[in-house]
């Protein structure tokens, strides 16, 4: 206690020491040809954390407890950046700025992870500022980014979206790490983020910088693809109240539903109480009619292509669920069961809430703390191996950091809820089992209900039921349905809701309470240095899952995955500045895998001003996600098993099982045989070789290694070029394999 009194009192003397005689500073800034006001032009204190923007007259205030002399920087996108030296304790400041190219001095932070001018950046990097966003005509700023060359963006619906860069994607992006004022942005059980649904409200997005493909050896494993650094607003820069509501329409001229209102509503609030504390809240609001998925293309592997569609008895149509469900019965034939449509399954009215604040203190002038919470809640689709709801689905993060000039210091905790979400798909499947009657008109146990459906079909369709016509297919369903509930009714509205919330395989929930934790930190030698630029820094995480044994074998213990990494990048210029070489290399352990060093070099070439080459080779990898790592679903005749040892220890399953393939082939040549009166014995062995033992490796890190050459000028105030080519060659990519086991 004695000690933490002391080091309160030596903490109070440092703050009274930085802080010295108050200063205050009023001013203007404007346009030098016009004289217009410049609204937002940003005012900062050289090498100081300090700082605020000009109002919608072009006018600002500082109130500063430092001692003059000091320097102002002034600078505003599309103008002339300027210094003004600041002399008194009370001083009036007016400046007039000249336009310049927009592209000149624009800064940017993620390509080094400091900052530096976007036309010497040593790798492709693109940015949007807050300007260029909220003048985006979308919905959502989130729209915006799919206008930046080289992304790629997957629709799920409209509210999920994710982004993708220089390599493989899918609709969940687990190769691509987007990063919110620092914090990772993933929901821990799925393992990517979900575009903006769970993100920040546009009112607040101050700029958006993406470096597309491989960033591992300054982010780490999850920048396998390419990174997103979205920075939000500074309530010391930017304070007030603000709102915006945007609009639009879609479903217009559809089938399936009649035109319908998008609606984005954000409101911001920052305050400044004085030149040390500072907070700010947000909110936003969005509702909307999601898009219907209404394909209907019979797509049953096990019908010929010619023989699909409607009027197959075992069609399998895509967005219908539950006719999943086949059997060949003994001379009828293939015949699946009825399903149900997607759009009676899913609920397309998506919404989501972001809620979120932060409280800034500064403690010295060049040391400031920061508590940030945030809160999203959201209703989306999701395709993955099959469709999903994210129903209510919460997010929240709690983040404190501690950051100076030079450095920074940062922790943070991800938690999710999955609340009401569900498998549709299986929803379909379960509502199907609910209903079947045997053939004395009694519902039957969910258990039974597949096998008792069959058997009313065939015994129908083999003319056994009096008063129903025989050897007709649509007469045969229709008495297999009989007591079916449909969608709409009451009876179906029950049964939904009451499986949406049993989790697990007699149900159709999900299930996560899964968080991670993370730490990291960062220090700026440079100004030390002096001769050479040297950037070191390393973060620690641990993924804390919880699935209540419903895709993990979490029941009775937690699984728990520990990851962690250090960096160090190196930077010089030389030849009079018209070089600039960066070394970068990180080392990454998991504790299921060995670790990794994925070294980036780049080289920065001026051959005259605003000309620019750039030439960098870097190393990625990608740990598998945790449930590459350490799913265990029992989903009946399969489990679908994660690729680590332990996960497996005890099955036998790596060391004793057969490829899918070979296992077919035997058995059609077994069936063939007994068929031909050969006894099964013999069947057995005169046919057993074509059988071969499964040889799958445990799962690792993927690779890539990637080469990229590129330049970049500023020909003239308008006309800006940027090329570049890249080659990358990606090795031990993760797949799904099939084995079965005797």
């Amino acid at each position: 206690m004695k000690k933490f009194l002391l080091f309160l009192g030596l903490l109070a003397i440092l703050n009274h020491m930085s802080f010295g005689q108050e200063t205050r500073i009023t001013g203007s800034v404007r346009d030098a040809v016009s004289g217009d006001p410049i609204i937002g032009a940003n005012i900062a204190v050289e090498n100081k954390m300090m700082g605020t923007i000009t109002d919608m007259q072009g006018n600002f205030e500082m109130k500063l407890r430092l001692n003059p002399p000091l320097n102002l920087l002034v600078s505003v996108i599309g103008y002339e950046k300027t210094t003004i030296s600041i002399t008194s304790t009370a001083q009036q400041v007016d400046v007039e700025l000249n336009e310049k190219s927009a592209l000149m001095d624009e800064l940017v932070f993620s390509a080094s992870r400091m900052e530096e001018n976007m036309l010497r950046s040593p790798v492709t990097i693109e940015k949007m500022d807050g300007l260029t966003l909220l003048e985006t005509p979308s919905y959502q700023f989130y729209e915006a980014l799919e206008n930046i060359k080289g992304v790629d963006m997957v629709t799920s619906g409209i509210t999920f979206k994710q982004i993708n860069t220089r390599g493989f994607n899918d609709t969940g992006n687990a190769r691509f790490l987007q990063l919110i004022d620092g914090v990772d942005n993933q929901t821990p059980g799925l393992n990517f983020a979900v575009g903006n649904l769970l993100g920040t409200p546009d009112l607040d997005v101050e700029s958006v910088e993406l470096i597309p493909g491989a960033a591992s050896a300054l982010y780490g494993p999850v920048a396998f693809n390419g990174v997103l650094m979205i920075r939000t607003k500074d309530p010391f820069q930017y304070p007030g109240l603000s709102a915006r509501v945007t609009t639009g329409i879609n479903h217009v001229n559809e089938e399936y539903a009649d035109p319908h209102g998008l609606y984005n509503l954000s409101l911001r609030y920052a305050k400044v109480f004085n030149d040390r504390l500072a907070f700010k809240v947000n909110g936003s609001y969005f509702s909307g009619l999601d898009w219907y998925a209404t394909n209907y293309t019979d797509v049953d592997e096990q019908t010929p292509p010619d023989q699909r569609g409607d009027d197959n008895p075992a069609r399998d149509a895509l967005n219908i669920y539950g006719d999943e469900v086949a059997v060949t019965l003994p001379g009828i034939g293939r015949v699946s069961r009825t399903g149900y449509e997607e759009r009676g399954l899913m609920n397309y009215n998506s919404k989501n809430y972001k809620l979120n604040g932060s409280v800034h203190y500064r403690i010295g002038s060049n040391l400031e703390a920061v508590y940030q919470y945030n809160f999203n809640q959201g209703t989306a689709a999701y395709t993955g191996s099959n469709r999903f709801m994210l129903n209510n689905f919460i997010l929240q993060q709690h983040k404190v950091e501690l950051k100076g000039a030079n450095y920074f210091l940062r922790a943070y905790a991800v938690i999710e809820n999955s609340k009401d979400s569900y498998n549709a798909r299986a929803l379909g499947q379960q509502i199907n089992r609910t209903w079947v009657q045997d053939l004395n008109g009694n519902t039957v146990d969910p258990g039974e209900a597949d096998n008792m459906w069959f058997t009313r079909y065939a015994e129908a369709y083999n003319g056994n039921i009096p008063g129903v016509e025989g050897a007709d297919h649509m007469t045969a369903r229709n008495f297999a349905d009989m007591g079916r509930y449909l969608p709409g009714s009451p009876e179906f509205d029950s049964e939904k809701e009451r499986l949406i919330n049993i989790d697990g395989l007699t149900g159709a929930g999900v299930y996560s309470h899964s968080k991670f934790y993370h730490a990291e930190g960062q220090y700026d030698f440079s100004p030390i240095i002096g001769f050479v630029d040297l950037l070191v820094g390393g973060n620690f995480r641990v993924y804390d899952m919880f699935t209540n044994g419903t895709l993990f074998d979490d029941l009775n213990d937690k699984v728990l995955v520990r990851e962690g990494g250090m960096f160090v990048q190196v930077s010089k210029s030389l030849l009079n500045d018209h070089l600039r070489l960066t070394l970068s290399d990180r080392y990454d352990k998991n504790q299921n895998f060995e670790g990794r060093m994925p070294p980036r070099v780049a080289a920065v070439v001026n051959v005259a001003k605003n000309h620019n080459f750039r030439m960098s080779y870097q190393t990625g990898f990608r740990n598998p996600t945790i449930g590459d790592q350490y799913i265990k679903l029992n989903a009946g005749p399969i489990t679908i098993l994660g690729g680590v040892p332990d996960n497996s220890e005890g099955m036998n399953v790596y060391e004793n099982s057969f490829e899918a393939a070979s296992v077919g082939a035997f058995g059609a040549a077994f069936g063939q045989a007994v068929s031909q009166e050969t006894p099964p014995g013999q069947a057995v062995m005169e046919n057993k070789d074509l059988l071969v033992k499964s040889d799958v490796p445990y799962i690792k890190p993927e690779q890539v290694r990637t080469f990229e050459i590129g330049y970049r000028s500023l020909i003239t105030d308008n006309l800006y070029l940027d090329l570049n080519y890249y080659y990358g060659v990606y090795n031990d990519f993760i797949l799904n394999t099939v084995v079965i086991q005797p």
